[in-house]
């Protein structure tokens, strides 16, 4: 009993150490749909935080279908896939799916999952698997999200892969190191785009380096899957990329509005991970009627009205790249929906977002761990729900928050 209270007293004090440091993290209940505006702990605010960019997370068809995919297959789907959970619903999707990517992955594949996270754990542990002696080497970008951070970490502990970091705006290292590399498998992996700067990945200069020196090039496309492309189809399609080299994984839960992810491969590889996948294997699968919601949200996306929320979006971002300026913070220049500010400090980036808040704005801050140190930002998110009033009215409020900084009104 005496090491149970320990490991309190332990938990306390860490916790503690966080919030003096300002990186203690807080949840807050939200009260109604995702929208551009919000119910949050009972105050109505103006939402510029979700990853919903296409606005579909409450549209009526997908919440028919929702309901629709219910009532056929019930809430649950009582197994792992490989036991008795593939559904049809699942199936169909699947085919959807990779039907999306056939254009620039040959003989394309795809595997359904209940989130991101796990399609990339899955993805990276069971592919480093390929190499039967472990010869094998991982090149991961240095600002990936968490969850390729954690399943490089996997795959490397779980076999002699060595890993190397590399900068996505700098690529004559990597490039250089691959030279080097006699390893029969070598997995270049990177976001699409990245999700706390908003930038894109030069996706058309590393499918040339994984071609010349004999890679797989895994790319996490959560951010840009239903927003780039013409057909929503993602960052292959925008850069009219073709390669059998390419893992591609996409989230749907973002754009797509739903929840939900995918790896797409050439068969082969998707194969191998069915039988060597650990997560996916050993996971419950996603209830049926989700997928079923999604064949109606892939529906919309590749369709008219995808095409017309993809082109009001990119008006808004247009706008808010022309119309937003500042005297002392950072904008960054990105032609995504994720647009931050950088304004440096913990403390400045809580304030502000404290700030926003009072004014009706839900904003949250972003700070380390999750960003580099010294870089804790607002990390606005455009939703093609938005107006261009809207946000002018966010530009105004921003402003005068800089400003009130500036001149030290602040507490």
């Amino acid at each position: 009993m005496k090491n149970s209270f320990q490991a309190l007293s332990m938990a306390a004090e860490q916790i503690s150490e966080l919030d003096t440091q300002l990186l203690k993290r807080k949840l807050r209940v939200t009260e109604s749909p995702c929208d551009t505006k919000a119910i949050v702990d009972q105050r109505k605010l103006n939402a510029f935080c979700s990853n919903d960019y296409l606005g579909l997370a409450n549209h009526p068809e997908l919440i028919q279908a929702l309901t629709e995919g219910a009532n056929l297959y019930g809430v649950g789907s009582g197994a792992s896939h490989l036991i008795s959970g593939h559904n049809i619903a699942h199936d169909l999707l699947e085919k959807k799916l990779a039907l999306f990517q056939s254009t620039h992955i040959p003989n394309a594949s795809a595997l359904f999952f209940s989130t991101g996270y796990l399609a990339n754990l899955t993805a990276i542990t069971g592919l480093i698997k390929l190499a039967k002696s472990g010869e094998a080497s991982i090149y991961s970008a240095k600002l990936n999200h968490a969850s390729i951070i954690d399943g490089v970490r996997l795959a490397s502990t779980q076999s002699t892969a060595s890993v190397t970091l590399f900068d996505h705006q700098q690529l004559e290292t990597l490039e250089a190191v691959l030279r080097k590399d006699t390893k029969p498998l070598k997995l270049i992996i990177t976001d699409g785009v990245f999700s706390m700067d908003g930038d894109i990945t030069p996706v058309k200069a590393l499918t040339e380096i994984a071609e010349r020196y004999d890679a797989l090039l895994l790319i996490d496309d959560a951010h840009g899957f239903g927003v780039l492309g013409q057909l929503g189809h993602g960052i292959l399609e925008q850069f009219a990329i073709t390669s059998e080299r390419i893992i591609y994984i996409g989230t749907l839960g973002k754009a797509a509005g739903v929840s939900g992810a995918f790896v797409c491969a050439q068969a082969p590889f998707i194969d191998w991970l069915i039988q060597k996948g650990r997560p996916y294997i050993y996971s419950t699968a996603t209830p049926p009627a989700i997928a079923h919601a999604l064949l109606k949200s892939l529906a919309i996306i590749e369709g008219e009205e995808g095409k017309a929320r993809r082109r009001r979006l990119h008006q808004l971002i247009t706008h808010w790249q022309n119309e937003m300026s500042f005297s002392r913070w950072e904008k960054v220049s990105s032609c995504t929906p994720i647009q931050p500010v950088i304004l440096g400090s913990n403390a400045n980036a809580l304030v502000a977002a404290k700030l926003l808040d009072e004014m009706g704005y839900w904003i949250p801050a972003i700070r380390p761990p999750t960003v580099p140190a010294g870089s804790a930002r607002l990390r606005i998110t455009i939703s093609a729900n938005h107006s261009i009033e809207d946000l002018q009215a966010l530009i105004k409020v921003l402003q005068k928050i800089e400003r009130q900084v500036q001149i030290g009104e602040l507490p």
